[in-house]
This record gives structure tokens, sequence and C-alpha cells, in this order.
């Protein structure tokens, strides 16, 4: 008997119908990846399960029973709980308090801290981490140990059923290894887990059984052994996707991006390196190395202690405004808190950097704006019904993509990418990818940072590593490979 049974789910948001009859099963022990492009309705699927959603029809069994959770508190209550890529956590409340937050053990308002502390350890040491601090503020842990805290208050509640979304987006390559164990422990005590993630590799490395969404519909379920990359990329997009990292022929040419010396009052440390024109640098480095410190250096969104940039022969001002109007477009690794303004519509994203092509005598051309963004929508895939939707009414990936798009738009000479492609869906990366190469074919300069070490190795023409704030190193990216990158990010020779 299965552990989880959903059956025909359907949901509709006016207009759009998210989900359209989707079926799943989930066995105990079993981990099952759920996988889809951004929009698929991956995300709408777990927030029916979660109880953040009532389906519109079909029904759903858990452990044998009917489960309709009438919210997500009845749902963790019933033993489904849902671990998002943002954490949810109380900073500011201890380790303890946090995993036993809304289930505490209290008689007359009174809460039995003995009862509490033994059952918190108990969690912990499931999860190998017994020695994790209990009286410490959440918000001093690292993100990896935070995450162990909200998996704890899962096992606590008596979990079912565990689904991780999008998990080691944040973490290091150490709490990524230590969070994979986690989960085969989680399988190996009986519970079911739902894994998403875009990471094929991942997925392959973490579970045995697949299900594929595509345009709200369940287009395949099966286990992965035996079933190809190429197949699910496939069953994904809808369509064979010849290339994950499509080659654009292109050729580096002379300097248009110089740093020299380049020093913020905390991070980066003394950093220069150049771009040329028709050139993708690529730049990597640990959680904490000073990678995304120096690109908002760069982009004077933070203030420098010494040094230089000069585009071409220029030094710009010291504002990002004097940046656009030399030449650089930046896309922060932070779309929701600085990368887009949230409610403003994807028109108005996608142009405010560069508004003259629509703007005469002080009046928009409102309707050759949209005609514009509309292409710029085709173009990245954007999944929205009109341009003038709210940036914050779409999927985080469709969100990045918005942000992608206005760097795009800008038609600036130097583009500063950090983490361009974190949250989005294998066959948009594939096309992400293939316009960095065009973008270079035309004679721009790419500074492409990146924690996912494939992407670069396969994309870039030479690769920088950061250490403790400081340019350790760059080599032609054929120089590389993923032991020796990973061995410079961590101050090894």
């Amino acid at each position: 008997m299965a552990l989880l049974r959903m059956v025909d789910i359907s949901k509709r948001f006016g207009a759009t119908q998210a989900l359209r009859g989707v079926s799943l099963e989930l066995d105990a022990g079993q981990a099952l990846a759920l996988i889809g492009e951004n929009g698929a309705g991956k995300s709408t699927l777990m927030k029916v399960l979660s109880g953040a959603h009532a389906p519109d029809s079909g029904k759903m069994e858990l452990a044998g029973e009917c489960y309709a959770p009438r919210g997500p508190n009845a749902a963790r209550l019933a033993g489904v709980t849902m671990i998002y890529q943002e954490l949810n956590l109380a900073r500011d409340l201890s380790v303890e308090d946090n995993i036993m937050l809304g289930q505490e053990h209290a008689r007359l308002g009174v809460v039995n801290r003995a009862t509490q502390h033994a059952q918190v350890r108990a969690a912990l040491a499931r999860l190998g981490h017994a020695d994790l601090p209990l009286d410490i503020p959440v918000g001093r842990l690292p993100v990896g140990a935070q995450q162990v805290v909200e998996i704890a208050r899962a096992l606590v509640s008596h979990a079912k059923v565990i689904v991780f979304d999008e998990p080691t987006s944040s973490l290091t390559q150490a709490d990524v290894e230590r969070l994979f164990q986690t989960i085969a422990r989680l399988q190996r005590e009986g519970l079911g887990v739902i894994y998403i993630s875009h990471f094929l590799e991942e997925i392959r490395r973490v579970c045995n059984s697949y299900t594929v969404l595509r345009d709200g519909r369940t287009v395949d379920s099966g286990p992965l052994a035996g079933t190809s990359e190429a197949r699910i990329v496939s069953l994904m997009v809808g369509r064979s996707i010849d290339e994950l990292y499509p080659s654009v022929p292109h050729t580096p040419s002379d300097t248009l991006l110089s740093v020299a010396g380049l020093s913020g009052f905390t991070k980066p440390h003394d950093v220069s390196f150049d771009v040329r024109r028709g050139e993708i640098l690529g730049l990597t480095g640990l959680v904490g190395a000073g990678r995304t410190e120096l690109m908002r250096s760069i982009f004077a969104l933070d203030p420098v202690r010494s040094g230089n940039v000069r585009v071409g022969v220029v030094s710009p001002g010291i504002t990002p405004h004097a940046r656009i109007r030399a030449g650089l477009a930046f896309v922060s690794e932070d779309r929701a808190g600085e990368g887009l303004a949230q409610a403003r519509s994807i028109a108005d994203n996608v142009t405010y950097s560069r508004m003259s092509p629509y703007s005469r005598w002080g009046w928009l051309n409102l309707t050759k704006r949209r005609q514009a963004v509309s292409d710029w929508m085709r173009k990245l895939e954007i999944k929205a019904d009109s341009p003038e939707l709210a940036v914050e009414s779409l999927s985080g990936g469709n969100q990045q993509k918005v942000a992608l798009a206005r760097a795009l738009h800008q038609e600036a000479d130097v583009l500063l990418l950090d983490e361009p492609t974190r949250g989005i869906d294998v066959g948009t990366k594939a096309t992400i990818y293939r316009l960095v190469g065009e973008l270079a074919a035309a004679g721009k300069s790419v500074l492409f940072v990146s924690s996912y070490f494939p992407e670069l190795l396969r994309t870039c023409d030479r690769i920088g590593v950061m250490s403790r704030g400081r340019l350790v190193e760059i080599r032609p990216a054929a120089a590389w490979n993923e032991e020796s990158l990973l061995a410079r990010a961590i101050g090894s020779e």
C-alpha cells in the first residue's frame, strides 16, 4: 500500500489552470523526484499537499486514510511537512524553541523544558547532529545547520512525508553532502521523501523514482534507473534538447572590463583581473568567498576602499546609474530582495534600466514597450499571461528570467551575472547558456558567477576562483576540473 496517493488533482486560479488531473504515488522509504520546468505546477501541487491550497477536484490518501487538510497546520499534524528553499525559522528564537514551536509540551501555561529538551535531542540524534547547541539563536547558525533544525522540527511532529523544495540552493558542498546523508537516513527509517530540484545529477544521487509534470499535467512516472538524462529533459520541455550546454563560437579580443586592486570595507581584498570583448569569464568559490561582494563593488552597489573599475578607456562614476551609463548590467543573486521590484509589472522590471526606446518628449509609448517585452518573454520562455502582471505573482524561476531579460534588454557591453541559473529548469538553462554564448559572439563581455561547477566548465572561456575575499587564481576552463576548482576554493594548492 502506498504511503501517499494523489489522484487526479486539479486547481484553477482565475483564468489559469495550474493543475490538470495530476497523480503521483509515494511509498514508505522512497525518495521521489518531482521534476518539471518553472511553471509546470510543482509548487502548486505541493501547496495542495501541504494544505496551503484546497484542490478543485481529485483526492488524496495518506497511510491508507483519506487526507484533506484544512491548512498547513492540519497537514503537519497529519504527518506532511515542507522544507522550503527559503527556510521558515524564527531567527531570534533558540534552536530548541524553533524545533518545538507550535508543539510545545506545556501544562497550565508552563512549558516542560526537560521533556522538550529530551525530545529535541532525540530528533537531532536521528539526524546525526546530537551535538548541535540548543540554546543559541537559530539565526547565528550556518544555513546547513538551520536546515537541520527545520528537519528536526518535522521529526518532532511525527512526519510521515517530507517535501524538500530546492534544498541545496544556498548550501556549501559539505552541507549538501550532509543533507544527502540525512535524507538517506530518513528513508531507512521509513519516511517518504519528495525531492524537487533542477539538478539532474543531484536527483540521481538522492532519488530512486521520478514523476514529471508539464503544463500542469503528469506526463510520466517511473524508476530513475535505466532512464536517460535526455529522456527526462525531453519529458520536461516537451521536445528534444540536443545539447544541455550549447556551444556558440566566439573569439575574445581586446580588454573591455578592467578591475585593478579593488577592495571593499570587508570584501573583496585587492582583486585585479581583465575581461575581454567576446569572453565569458567564470567566477566561483565557496559561500562567503566574496564573489557577490566583488560583483556589487564593480557595479557600485557597495562602497569600495580602494581600486579602480574601467570599461574600455572610461572609469565610470561611483554610482549604479553611472555604471549603467558606462555599459554595465547586473543580475543579482537575490532576485526577491533587490533584483526586482516585486510589486511592479514584468514590463516595468524589464525596461526600467533602459526606457529610451519608448520615451519621447516625456511620454511613454506603452504599446511599443509592451511588444518589446512580449518578445523577451517569448525568447526566455517567461510563463505569464501578460507583461502587465506583477512580478511577485510569478514563480521564482520565472522571476529570475525577468531579471535576465532586463539585463539583456539594457544592451549593455558588460554583463555581471551572479548565479543567473539558480532556480531555473534544465530546458531554460540551455536557453540561457546559448544566450550567454551569443552575447560573447556579439562582442560582449560576460562575468558569470556560479557555485555549479559543470556549467562553468562547459560554458566559460576562463574560470577564476575566490577564497576568503581574494581572487586566488584564473586559468583557462580546459585547465580546470571539478576537483581542482574545489581544492582551490577551500584554499588548497
